[in-house]
């Protein structure tokens, strides 16, 4: 049987020069950040994640938001071509982890460029974010890959944040939630809800209805209480100042040796 892993990457001591697109700048406590990660893993962990740490990346300060570097549909890991040119060497290692985990893998070619941040999973739709650093030939790469999968693509337009998932996530039952103002196309989900919090857009399914989310979206995390979840809150501040998030922190993936 499979088991239910994470990938996760240690934050290097280059972190405070990663990159930031649509906010400023602002001082990166990198002690700081590095108990942050550590908790957030313990937190996966806790609730019945295995983590796989992908070797660090200490040259590459953006390494530690594992989850721009694949897709995962079924088994079938689609390896990215970040658009960000800086970011390209961070997929060698991650690839190489997901091979040993009996994956089968494709990869996004020159001149595609994707992000795995831009890519939302909501049931057999993908949802790809066509912005700043996923380009058209990469959606249509993406969509090579999984469509004979059984996978429905759907292309959503991204311009007020860096990725798609900068800006929504999905809940259990498939209502897709974000913070408004943040949303290009909300009209292009089935089921759209509104949080009050920019961060509260972003939770990571644990698993039996819990939700991990930030700190940061309080209020969030009282809506979807109220909905009858389970918020399970992580400070990941120091994240956040580099357009970071819960999900950018860990890759979902099925070890298929078991």
């Amino acid at each position: 049987m499979s088991r239910v892993k994470a990938l996760i990457r240690r934050p290097g001591p280059r972190l405070a020069e990663g990159l930031v697109t649509h906010i400023s700048r602002t001082a990166v406590d990198t002690g700081l950040a590095l108990r942050q990660w550590e908790e957030y893993a313990r937190t996966l962990r806790a609730h019945g994640w295995e983590t796989v740490e992908v070797p660090a990346a200490d040259d590459c300060p953006d390494a530690v938001f594992v989850e721009d570097t694949v897709v995962m549909f079924r088994n079938v890991a689609l390896i990215s071509r970040p658009g960000a040119p800086s970011r390209r060497p961070e997929t060698a290692a991650v690839e190489a982890e997901l091979v040993a985990l009996g994956c089968s893998v494709n990869r996004v070619r020159e001149p595609g460029t994707l992000d795995g941040g831009d890519v939302l999973k909501v049931g057999d739709t993908v949802y790809v974010g066509r912005g700043g650093r996923t380009n058209a030939e990469g959606v249509r790469q993406l969509r090579a890959a999984f469509e004979p999968l059984g996978a429905r693509v759907v292309a959503v337009p991204v311009q007020r944040v860096l990725h798609l998932k900068s800006a929504v996530t999905a809940l259990p039952d498939a209502t897709v939630i974000g913070y408004e103002p943040l949303v290009d196309a909300a009209s292009l989900f089935p089921r759209f809800l509104s949080v009050p919090e920019e961060s509260g857009g972003h939770v990571v399914l644990l698993g039996d209805g819990k939700l991990l989310l930030a700190a940061s979206a309080p209020r969030t995390a009282e809506l979807l209480s109220d909905l009858g979840y389970a918020p399970v809150p992580v400070d990941i501040s120091e994240f956040e100042k580099l357009e970071g998030c819960v999900t950018c922190l860990s890759v979902r993936v099925r070890d298929l040796r078991t």
